[in-house]
């Protein structure tokens, strides 16, 4: 059986969610998946994103580190996990910006069946991490996604995180993620790429 193939496409700008996703990718990675770490690109102008210090100098490090993703790494992928950091309690506009490029493939039928998954981060105490993973669900519920939250599924999740995805508080980014949350994270990379193996096994037991 070949190795299941996990997008995890995120938005980050000061670190936060990138080291989610890294820990994310080691988790699945753990698991025998075949990874693709992609961080999806800025949608301001670049006078914009002067008036935030540092903000084009993080962007360009990080974007020099992973490709912007693309509608053939969701095509590719028996599982897509997205993270983001929170916006007003909701998704950061670059990541929406992906989803919404989604729509040739969603019309196709394309990614229906595959595995979904997400996580996030906030800079502030209840500062929208469940509300925005929650209303994440929202568009993977229509492209045909099969949701995979974490549930309490390992001891972890009563020490950090939160039953609908790996989540971190940076508290203005002072702190960066924790063992716990990136124990957290490692293990939803080793749940979805379960889950991922589990259907792509009985969908090759089927055709075969």
């Amino acid at each position: 059986m070949t190795a299941p193939k996990i997008l995890i496409a995120f938005y980050s700008r000061n670190g936060s969610t990138e080291a989610l996703a890294k820990a994310i990718a080691e988790g699945a990675e753990i698991e025998g998946a075949e990874v693709r770490l992609r961080r999806a690109r800025e949608i301001v102008p670049a006078e914009v994103m002067a008036k935030a210090a540092g903000w084009a100098e993080k962007a360009a490090d990080m974007n020099a580190k992973y490709p912007a993703p693309t509608e053939e790494d969701a095509e590719w992928a028996d599982a897509i996990v997205l993270g983001t950091p929170t916006r007003f309690g909701s998704v950061a506009s670059e990541l929406k910006a992906y989803i919404d490029g989604l729509g040739g493939l969603w019309f196709q039928g394309k990614l229906n069946g595959k595995v979904g998954s997400v996580f996030g981060s906030t800079s502030s105490m209840h500062g929208g991490n469940e509300s925005t993973l929650l209303s994440l669900y929202n568009p993977m519920a229509h492209l045909g996604l099969i949701i995979v939250p974490l549930g309490y599924a390992d001891p972890v999740l009563f020490q950090a995180g939160t039953p609908y995805g790996a989540t971190h508080v940076s508290l203005q980014d002072a702190v960066e993620p924790n063992s716990k949350e990136l124990e957290v994270a490692r293990f939803q990379g080793r749940r979805v790429t379960t889950v991922a193996r589990r259907l792509t096994f009985a969908l090759e037991a089927f055709f075969n």
